[in-house]
């Protein structure tokens, strides 16, 4: 069920200047503003926690080495 709520001009104003294209919606940029300020899951908790045990092992690839090994 859609609803309607009243803002301030004010709040009007700030959700435009976070618009990242014109046809963008209030409601896609309050998802947005939602999602940056959601807790991150387990499981990506985890995932993180594990990237940076392999970068400081130093199992990584700089984009320049990927790069030369690929001809590019």
């Amino acid at each position: 069920m859609d609803t309607t709520i009243q803002i301030s001009k004010r709040l009007q104003q700030e959700l435009l200047k976070r618009k990242f294209f014109d046809k963008e919606t209030y409601e896609e940029i309050i998802w947005d503003i939602i999602e940056d300020t959601a807790e991150l899951s387990e499981q990506t908790k985890k995932d993180i926690a594990e990237a940076r045990v392999q970068i400081k092992a130093g199992k990584v690839h700089t984009l320049a080495k990927v790069k030369k090994e690929l001809g590019l």
